[in-house]
């Protein structure tokens, strides 16, 4: 539709401005041999055959002659039936004016003194005025004429590429097509359906490769979170047998009197081990959420301080280290997270390793970032573990199992917590010689 619209305006423009350019090179054409007649008659009187002179002037002019009390003497050419139109628009005329008749025929007065025109077959006129007239529907009638054709070619042309039109869409349109059948597969429950994709590299190629990753990243999240439900129900299904195992024993009559409270004790042990977890999966829906963490200005030196002090105390046996800068490790965070992060990773790095194992904390500056690590030369962690080591509920089989009482929430909180201020963290570790985890958080100025 835009194209015939514009199609259709720019005929009509150009015609508009056709008859614009006709009308003032007729108009031209006129004012050129007025000048010429204009000459001939100052230099001298002249007598003129009227077949020279009409030759002179040339097609599609014509002349008309008047004698001094305005009768009309000839007309030639095109000024031929219409002498008395352009005699009665004399009249009202000054000599050099364009007059142009109902017709769109134009013309212009001028004052001949001393002309003479002669015929072969009669005499001789003496001719005070003259009125040359020039036609340009001669012209106009041409243009109209290719304008009508180049019309029909157009309208002969829209119909081809409406057909072609149809014809294409259909022929690209059959990607998109086969796109959402895809897309309704999908929808219905195929997990494996995915979008066809060519190997031509058009649009709708990326737009289906980007949607493919769409619903791959849509299919490990869905994944994750059916993992995540499985993992957090066995988690607490643990537990919960437990306490219901004790309370059924408790009430067939099966426990004594001294019995009692030990049962208690297992009890609340696992409603403990219960709490934790509901804890941790609820600090971790908050940091997923994205709130905003109670963040200040703080010394990540003294924080490791108090950490390692605390440590020290519950592993006394244990060899852990602590190496701060002397200026301190300025950081802008929420202290009792970051004081939770320091305890998971000196935790993990004293519970997942043998006895003995040497644990300890260096605290640095590099560039823009305040860099924590935590060190220990245990047993390390196989290389195709560490990808895993942040999943949720995961545990590698050595050395995260349940003998620990672990809920395989600690690194998972201590990424989120770290994200959460803008951070990241990275773990190297070799099997038989150590891990190392370095906390990267941006520096702030106390």
């Amino acid at each position: 539709m835009l194209f015939v619209f514009a199609l259709g305006a720019s005929t009509a423009l150009t015609g508009f401005l056709a008859n614009d350019y006709i009308h003032d090179r007729s108009v031209d054409k006129l004012r050129d041999d007025e000048r010429r007649i204009g000459v001939l008659i100052r230099s001298a009187p002249q007598t003129i055959n009227s077949d020279q002179f009409e030759t002179m002037l040339g097609p599609p002019l014509g002349t008309m002659g008047l004698d001094e009390d305005d009768h009309i003497l000839f007309a030639i050419g095109t000024s031929a039936g219409r002498e008395y139109e352009l005699a009665r628009l004399a009249k009202n005329a000054d000599p050099g004016e364009i007059m142009e008749t109902g017709d769109d025929v134009v013309a212009v007065l001028i004052t001949t003194p001393g002309m003479r025109i002669t015929y072969s077959d009669r005499g001789t006129d003496d001719v005070a005025r003259m009125i040359l007239v020039n036609d340009p529907n001669v012209d106009r009638n041409t243009v109209v004429g290719f304008i009508g054709s180049m019309a029909t070619i157009a309208f002969v042309s829209v119909i081809v590429l409406m057909a072609l039109g149809l014809v294409v869409l259909h022929i690209g349109l059959r990607p998109l097509t086969e796109m959402a059948q895809a897309a309704d597969a999908i929808a219905e429950g195929s997990r494996d359906e995915r979008l066809p994709v060519s190997n031509r590299g058009t649009e709708t190629d990326m737009l289906a490769a980007a949607t493919n990753r769409a619903f791959d990243a849509q299919a490990r999240a869905e994944d994750r979170a059916r993992t995540f439900a499985a993992d957090a129900s066995h988690e607490l299904r643990t537990p919960l047998a437990t306490i219901s195992g004790w309370l059924e024993l408790y009430r067939q009559g099966g426990l004594g009197g001294d019995d009692v409270e030990q049962v208690f004790v297992r009890i609340e042990d696992e409603v403990g081990r219960i709490r934790l977890l509901v804890e941790e999966l609820g600090l971790l829906a908050r940091l997923d959420t994205g709130r905003p963490l109670n963040s200040h200005p703080l010394d990540l030196a003294t924080l490791a301080e108090s950490v390692v002090e605390d440590a020290r105390v519950i592993y006394s046996s244990l060899d852990i280290t602590l190496d701060t800068p002397p200026d301190g490790l300025p950081v802008l965070g929420d202290e009792a997270r970051l004081q939770q992060v320091l305890r998971n990773l000196v935790g993990n790095a004293v519970q997942h390793n043998p006895p003995g194992t040497q644990v300890g904390l260096t605290l640095y500056h590099r560039g823009d970032e305040a860099c924590v690590d935590v060190i220990d030369n245990g047993s390390g962690i196989p290389a195709a573990d560490i990808p895993r080591l942040f999943d949720r509920f995961w545990r590698a089989e050595a050395s995260r199992s349940r003998a620990y009482g672990g809920s395989g929430l600690g690194l998972a909180i201590v990424q989120a917590i770290v994200r959460a201020h803008g951070g990241r963290v990275t773990v190297n570790s070799e099997v038989g010689r150590g891990t190392t985890v370095t906390l990267h958080l941006p520096t702030a100025r106390l």
